[in-house]
């Protein structure tokens, strides 16, 4: 099932990202839940100068019109579009190097050292390794066995 939905994810990344950098927004990421009765959609979105809500509306309009032509989704889905926030998931490595010195929160798929959740700052990305530091070590990470990871802003020093 994992495999499937990451198959899906990148064939809708692949039809919509494309779209969404030609409005002139970066192409943030993508998440595809199946859900009992229908599917969720949700394409993050970007700008240099943010995100409002007539954004997410125009590229909305422009990716319901595309998923309606070349019907990527044949179950019943929701459409959302938003801006990844200042916790935003980081979707690649690439995300992850933009992102070094600030701290994240990661979900792992199997356990490294015991642990399925790691918490601490990203040091480096060498390739597909991630080196985050903890409280009490620096982890390395190999990006595929991340399920999830969220930046943490440290908005009140309390991350260090």
């Amino acid at each position: 099932m994992v495999r499937f939905k990451q198959m899906k994810q990148d064939k809708l990344t692949e039809l919509l990202a494309p779209v969404i950098e030609d409005l002139g927004y970066t192409f943030w990421g993508i998440e595809y839940q199946v859900r009992k009765v229908d599917a969720l959609l949700r394409v993050y979105i970007d700008h240099e100068n943010g995100i409002s809500v007539d954004d997410c509306a125009s590229v909305s309009h422009e990716v319901s019109g595309i998923l309606d032509v070349e019907e990527p989704i044949t179950m019943a889905y929701i459409l959302e579009v938003s801006s990844p926030g200042m916790d935003r998931i980081l979707f690649s490595t690439s995300q992850f190097e933009k992102f070094i010195g600030n701290y994240v929160k990661i979900k792992l798929n199997q356990k490294i050292d015991g642990r399925r959740k790691i918490k601490g700052q990203i040091v480096s990305v060498v390739g597909q390794d991630i080196m985050i530091k903890t409280e009490e070590e620096e982890v390395i990470i190999e990006f595929d066995k991340i399920m999830r990871a969220r930046i943490n802003p440290d908005l009140n020093g309390v991350n260090k």
